[in-house]
């Protein structure tokens, strides 16, 4: 005799159900996809002109993102929320509006600065985008990262006859303290005239640690 149909023959109909399982998606026994439509599977996101990961390291909170080729575009200290959607805002209008939070991506680049804020690396070979910067960041800071060495410290005034401007120390102060590449292009390494340590975008209790632990590196 023929039965009337329910509501359940349609379920196992367009499910691809595990007869005998829990049906409990709480169940860590139930097989995964068993309660999605035959067919579908979670979407692919496709690459973004813009990764990003924000970490926790040794010397704060910090935003780490590429662009599309892969060179770093951003190494920013993010300590709150609103300073992260500041710096996110920025890569926005600076490198392109599609960002996505993809830490594989940043795989490489996560493990250098682990190993260098270890003291197991000394140099960075990040490929670096300079899309953030200012035409005067431009120029001042990849004179910095092939003047001023690991463990080796400058005056503003030194870094500003570096780059043929002797008066615009006050100028190069700005430039190191929007650096939109932090710890990796060194504007740690930069200090005042009399030897302190003067603003930093980490605090100064990062810059302390940097050089500290870059002093430590380069006489062991």
């Amino acid at each position: 005799m023929s039965r009337t149909p329910t509501p359940a023959d349609d379920l196992g109909d367009s499910l691809d159900l595990d007869h005998g399982r829990s049906l409990d998606p709480a169940d860590p026994l139930a097989p995964l996809g068993r309660f999605e439509p035959r067919g579908l599977r979670p979407p692919t996101l496709a690459p973004s002109d813009v990764a990003y990961v924000v970490e926790d390291t040794a010397v704060g909170r910090m935003l780490l993102a590429r662009n599309d080729s892969g060179a770093l575009v951003a190494s920013a200290f993010v300590p709150t929320p609103d300073v992260e959607a500041t710096v996110l805002a920025r890569l926005s209008a600076k490198v392109s509006p599609r960002i996505l939070r993809q830490p594989r991506e940043l795989d490489e680049a996560r493990r250098q600065l682990e190993d260098f804020l270890a003291g197991q690396l000394h140099a960075f070979t990040l490929r670096t985008d300079l899309a953030m910067a200012s035409d005067f960041q431009r120029v001042v800071l990849p004179r910095l990262a092939t003047s001023v060495g690991y463990g080796e410290r400058a005056t503003y005034g030194q870094l500003a006859r570096l780059v043929e401007r002797p008066s615009a120390a006050r100028a190069v102060g700005a430039a190191l303290g929007a650096n939109p590449l932090c710890v990796v292009l060194p504007c740690h390494r930069v200090v005042a005239s009399s030897g302190a340590l003067t603003g930093y975008a980490g605090g100064l209790e990062a810059k302390r640690f940097l050089l500290d632990l870059e002093s430590a590196g380069a006489t062991a």
